[in-house]
């Protein structure tokens, strides 16, 4: 079984920056920044559940529910990584995101 704690660590901990960030921080670029992460996550997740299915792209749905989105997409791909190698590398992808976007 694979330890996905800390994936979903990761996430919400991006989340919560984002959700304490001012508004003009979100602007700035890190709901942006927030939202090609949960796209990310998305594609991965849907790329596992459905091998050779052309993935779909998750919406914009506004700066202020880029937190939302990036929860929601990183704990769907939790529930199917195969690996710790997997957990590793997608945690590194959320970090990365979560320096760019400056919170």
């Amino acid at each position: 079984m694979v330890d996905t704690t800390p994936l979903t660590r990761a996430v919400d901990h991006f989340a919560d920056r984002l959700r304490a960030a001012p508004q003009s921080r979100l602007q700035r670029g890190a709901a942006a920044e927030a939202l090609g992460l949960a796209r990310e996550l998305a594609r991965r997740a849907q790329a596992l559940e459905e091998p050779g299915v052309e993935p779909r792209e998750m919406p914009d749905a506004g700066m202020f529910a880029a937190a939302d989105q990036i929860t929601v997409a990183g704990h769907d791909l939790a529930v199917v990584i195969p690996g710790d190698a997997d957990v590793d590398d997608a945690v590194r992808v959320v970090e990365e995101a979560q320096k760019r976007a400056g919170v």
